[in-house]
């Protein structure tokens, strides 16, 4: 099996003489980089599996390096930075960063996002259908399933569905939901999405007070595990 590589992008050398063996324990190949110019340079050499991010970059800010890998890149992105402030959350995410881990962190907590990443880099999609659990959508049909069984969901519903698991595992913004199923006018009415979240949830979860299959990123958005 070939080993997967990881890009690990930090200004801070401490934080690769951490994580390079914790990677490598874990059977990744490790190419680090320490600013941006180099990020850029070797995401396009060593073709990365995926992507260790900080966005405290001292010659360019990490959100523009996220912008500009994806103008021609879908590798997985999972950004590792201090900054805890929501916006610089969203915008990382809108950008198209698949995860958000804060500084301080835990090693176990950033290998399963990681971990995560890579599982979803490409959604299973088989004539048409996507799945992810005990949920699959057949999108030719325009027919939801759960374990097995037919569930009928509105036409808003299963396109809310159908947008979270084309990114199963990632965490997708409230914005970014919006903008795909609503269009680009109702992108800051959120307690609008909530309410067919809500919806999805009764009709797929075992228990939608305890959601399993959808999980909610306060302030950001959602996710689909």
């Amino acid at each position: 099996m070939t080993q997967p590589t990881i890009l690990l992008v930090d200004d801070e050398p401490a934080i690769h003489r951490f994580l390079k063996p914790v990677l490598t324990a874990e059977g990744y190949r490790v190419v680090p980089a320490l600013t941006a110019a180099d990020a850029l340079k070797f995401a396009s050499d060593a073709q990365p599996d995926a992507i260790v991010l900080d966005l405290g970059l001292p010659d360019l800010d990490g959100k523009e390096v996220i912008r500009r890998l994806r103008k021609d890149s879908a590798v997985p992105i999972v950004v590792l930075s201090a900054r805890d402030r929501e916006t610089e959350k969203v915008q990382a995410l809108d950008l198209g960063a698949d995860d958000y881990v804060e500084k301080p962190f835990g090693v176990g907590e950033l290998m399963a996002r990681l971990r995560a990443a890579l599982r979803h880099a490409k959604p299973r999609t088989d004539q048409g259908i996507l799945a992810a659990g005990y949920v699959e959508v057949d999108l030719g049909a325009h027919v939801v399933r759960r374990g097995g069984r037919e569930v009928r969901l509105t036409r808003r519903e299963f396109d809310v569905l159908v947008v979270l698991l084309q990114n199963a595992g990632k965490v997708v913004t409230h914005a970014h939901l919006l903008r795909e199923v609503w269009g680009s006018a109702n992108q800051g009415d959120t307690q609008y999405l909530r309410v067919y979240v809500g919806q999805i949830r009764q009709k797929l979860e075992e228990d939608p007070s305890a959601p399993r299959l959808i999980l909610t990123e306060p302030g950001i958005g959602y996710r689909l595990v």
